[in-house]
């Protein structure tokens, strides 16, 4: 299955979004990593080319979670997807409520075709507002409460039987420099290897 093809079959893209132009088998993913925004070169995002900007910090992380990961196709047989919450890359430096509305049918869509996902990873503030987004318009509430990462990441969350993770953004050249943040969010991603085994 390819996510673009399949996301486009019910959303028109009349915006211009950025939609994971990748063939892989859904039922194999396990859990789902959603980003805060693509890039603005497409070419740098996840599965952008060969080396892009966007593994740069997001492979050392699986690494020190324990996954020998040397690109995006290990994690993929891993089970692990990775997304972005927004599909249009920013013009600010903070993303507003209306941008992340905008991109929230596909990314709606596209968590939709998984039936097999036990672990969602929440990877930053956008992450976290766009999944309550959705949460909140199919069950009235949201499933992540209005608390620091910090406090929320050792507490277990459930939506419906799906385990949530709130965790840190994982690209980006901050996560270099809050050394904390990177140890924190490959503790997390350690927890959702152990989840999916």
């Amino acid at each position: 299955m390819n996510i673009k093809t399949e996301i486009e079959k019910t959303i028109p893209a009349a915006l211009p979004v950025q939609l994971n132009d990748l063939d892989l088998d859904p039922e194999k993913i396990k859990a789902i990593m959603i980003n805060e925004v693509v890039p603005s070169d497409p070419s740098q995002d996840f599965y952008g080319s060969p080396d892009p900007d966007y593994l740069k910090t997001t492979i050392p992380l699986f690494q020190k979670a324990g996954l020998p990961a040397q690109n995006i196709q290990d994690i993929l047989q891993t089970g692990i997807y990775i997304t972005n919450a927004v599909k249009t890359p920013k013009s600010d430096y903070t993303i507003e409520r209306s941008t992340i509305e905008t991109s929230l049918p596909y990314l709606e869509k596209e968590l939709s075709l998984f039936p097999n996902t036990k672990v969602i990873m929440l990877m930053g503030d956008v992450a976290k507002k766009a999944f309550n987004m959705l949460t909140k318009k199919a069950t009235g509430k949201n499933a992540v409460p209005s608390t620091s990462t910090y406090k929320l990441r050792t507490t277990e969350l459930y939506y419906e039987t799906i385990r949530i993770i709130p965790s840190y953004i994982i690209t980006g050249g901050n996560i270099l420099i809050e050394k904390s943040k990177a140890q924190m969010a490959s503790q997390d991603i350690t927890t959702m290897l152990r989840l999916i085994q």
